[in-house]
């Protein structure tokens, strides 16, 4: 049978991008479905926009592995599209005697992932590099950094449509029908509304990625984890950014912690913080600036009073809800779901976007035995 494609993508953000990208470079015709009308509306254009350097995640862990290659391949890609980023490094800091313990593990276990060029810093070098600081003790990560993740996305879309293939945006997936002799039928809404045929299936669907497994014919609900959101909101600074580096505190349960940016156009934003919600609300109440200014003046005492300004907010696609342990990306194949030829992918949350290059190419290396 003839297919209109060989490969199909659901989503075009960071990672569906990435995916097609990497089916692209390997010779296949790549459609990639985006319900939005434009590309990296969801979680990819909601985030801190921060390369990992893949200190924190457990030892052999997908995001371990795919977050340090990821970042390697990262900053190479980013040069030869001429993608603005800023390598500043990133500091861990902690602000109680109590908190060192803490980082000594992320040091080892930065260790274990084979992170680059991590140190140990004592009070007074952090202070040397960021005199604002307060700070008992520290880890330096100069491998992590802030880029222009859009442009980025930008350019992965550019990689696709120069192998031939295309990135169609105002199309909602609404159903596929796996083919008796392998392969799928997909119906798409929206302007761009259509049936056609196609080979091999990936979902790279955000916060839909179970509604969008759901509407995969044969898919098992049993096979579908449970979906939680995420919320977490960011305030800007007025005034000068204080710090060039990333600041993080050490990681709280399910989440990286508040930190500390210099965006590229040079100002200061703090976030996000972890709330978990039940529907897509993009929301930030100015009333959770004194919460944050009573965070941050933690590791920053010099914050001026009422500099916090509401900013935006993000909803990342956890696995856990509170209180569990945060669980692995999730790559699911015919071995997980018996159906060949489609990898669907979920929970895909920070160090996503870090990782996007790492897990594009770990699709199309699942998929290489159907292409």
């Amino acid at each position: 049978m003839s297919f209109d494609f060989d490969a199909t993508v659901v989503g075009a953000g960071a990672v569906g991008l990435a995916c097609g990208r990497a089916l692209a470079a390997r010779g296949l015709s790549v459609l990639v479905l985006e319900k939005e009308g434009a590309i990296g509306q969801g979680v990819s254009s909601r985030n801190s926009e921060v390369i990992h350097g893949g200190l924190y995640y457990p030892t052999g862990s997908l995001k371990a592995r795919f977050c340090v290659e990821g970042r390697r391949t990262l900053y190479a890609f980013l040069d030869s599209h001429k993608v603005e980023y800023r390598k500043c490094g990133k500091l861990i800091v902690a602000t109680e005697s109590d908190e060192v313990g803490r980082l000594n593990a992320i040091f080892d276990q930065a260790g274990a992932n084979d992170v680059e060029g991590v140190q140990r810093l004592t009070a007074a070098q952090a202070l040397a590099l960021e005199p604002e600081l307060r700070v008992e003790a520290a880890l330096l990560s100069p491998e992590s950094g802030v880029f222009d993740s859009h442009g980025y996305m930008l350019a992965l879309q550019g990689e696709i449509e120069d192998a031939g293939g295309s990135v169609v945006v105002s199309t909602p997936f609404e159903r596929a029908e796996p083919l008796p002799g392998g392969g799928f039928r997909i119906t798409a809404g929206g302007e761009g509304g259509a049936v056609l045929t196609t080979r091999l299936l990936v979902t790279a669907a955000g916060l839909q990625a179970q509604a969008t497994a759901a509407r995969i014919d044969g898919y098992q609900i049993m096979d579908i984890p449970a979906a939680h959101y995420g919320k977490g909101v960011y305030f800007r600074l007025t005034g000068r950014a204080p710090f060039d580096r990333l600041i993080y505190p050490p990681p709280i349960p399910g989440a990286l912690g508040t930190h500390y940016r210099k965006d590229l156009g040079g100002q200061a934003v703090f976030g996000p913080d972890l709330t978990y919600v039940e529907a897509e609300d993009y929301s930030v109440d100015p009333a959770k600036a004194g919460e944050f200014a009573a965070y941050v003046r933690r590791f920053w005492p010099g914050l001026p009073d009422d500099a916090l300004t509401p900013d935006y907010a993000g909803i990342r696609p956890k696995l856990h809800g509170p209180g569990e342990p945060q669980p692995d990306f999730q790559l699911h194949g015919a071995e997980q779901h018996g159906i060949a030829g489609l990898v669907v992918l979920f929970g895909i949350e920070s160090p996503g976007l870090t990782s996007s290059l790492a897990i594009g190419e770990a699709v199309a290396d699942m998929l290489q035995e159907h292409a």
